[in-house]
């Protein structure tokens, strides 16, 4: 079974606490970690940004990303929400199976 984590971002805490919580109750990602206080500099809509940010590493399995991709933007408030699905080529491969197994 094929691993990936899900690199997301949200503009606070609560919404990374709400969608790592949907996900994980969906059996969408077997774990969500919430990294705080990140800081993201990028152009949107012809203007430099400067916000603070809240990251989620969401970690599934290659089928279930296209259903994740949908619930996040079904519940983010951005208008366009980075998420980005990378492929996982190798770990310990009994967490590997819990994240497989998790996400049936």
């Amino acid at each position: 079974m094929k691993v990936n984590l899900i690199y997301i971002t949200a503009k606070d805490k609560a919404e990374a606490r709400k969608i790592g919580s949907q996900l994980l109750e969906s059996k969408l990602a077997a774990c969500v970690n919430i990294i705080d206080n990140m800081n993201s500099m990028y152009v949107w809509q012809g203007k430099v940004q400067d916000d603070k940010e809240v990251i989620l590493i969401a970690k599934t399995t290659e089928a279930r990303v296209p259903l994740l991709i949908e619930k996040v933007k079904s519940l983010h408030s951005y208008d366009c929400p980075c998420i980005v699905s990378i492929a996982v080529s190798g770990g310990n491969s009994e967490f590997l199976d819990w994240i497989a197994n998790e996400v049936k």
